[in-house]
């Protein structure tokens, strides 16, 4: 009995040790979004260039957290639960990890937009995006911290107004596109950026939606809130 006892014990340290550096991982991805909108908005080349060096930062933070998740099961043959536990942390880093690419590629393409006619009001509009995005990874950071399955559901539902947020850009820069030919250029680009800030949006709902599976078990019935006017993109592409 003692040694079950010690060796929960050391499984519950090894796994604060790594639920720490997802907090410290998420910590770093909200920066990221952060600096890149705000480097967006401003054209500042110094901020987005930063956010672009940081990214190897989250990469190895990352590779680190399923390292040591990976020791963790190996070393102390979690029970089911426990194993649940592990398995939601590295689909959380592996989420945060692909957030934290796409602040980078956000960052990409502000050092070529800023070379560029400017679209005005999208640097503003993608800022309150982003903005929206960020709150909503914090709160599913937090609903991890706290184990609430309540605010996670309620970041999982935001994510229709990211989704409403990113059709309305998407007109906008239709509209610029048809009215100039010389906007065709940097609307591409900055549709490019709304649709990966929309991705965030949907990787914030991930985490979301481990967080439910973590505290009941089972992951959500009903199918994701998703706008009903969700544009035609292929002429435009993705990521």
């Amino acid at each position: 009995m003692n040694r079950d006892k010690h060796i929960s014990s050391a499984f519950d340290r090894d796994l604060e040790t790594i639920q720490a550096m997802v907090v410290k991982m998420g910590g770093m991805v909200e920066a990221a979004i952060t600096d890149a909108s705000t480097a967006l908005d401003t054209r500042d080349e110094d901020l987005a260039d930063d956010v672009r060096r940081r990214d190897k930062a989250i990469d190895l933070m990352e590779a680190q957290i399923n390292e040591d998740a990976a020791r963790l099961i190996a070393l102390r043959a979690p029970t089911a639960t426990d194993l649940r536990m592990v398995l939601a942390v590295i689909k959380i880093s592996a989420s945060l990890e692909r957030v934290g690419d796409y602040a980078k590629n956000m960052a990409k393409r502000t050092e070529v937009l800023s070379q560029m006619p400017q679209i005005e009001g999208a640097g503003i509009a993608l800022r309150r995006m982003s903005q929206a995005v960020n709150k909503m990874l914090q709160d599913a950071l937090d609903s991890y911290i706290r184990r609430d399955a309540d605010l996670a559901h309620d970041v999982r539902q935001r994510d229709l107004e990211v989704d409403q947020m990113y059709n309305a850009l998407f007109r906008e820069f239709l509209t610029h596109m048809m009215e100039d030919p010389r906007n065709i250029t940097p609307c591409m680009h900055l549709h490019f950026i709304a649709k990966n800030v929309e991705r965030m949006g949907d990787h914030a709902t991930s985490i979301a939606e481990q967080v439910i599976y973590l505290v009941t078990g089972e992951l959500p019935d009903e199918a994701r809130p998703k706008s009903n006017s969700v544009p035609v993109t292929t002429s435009l592409g993705g990521m």
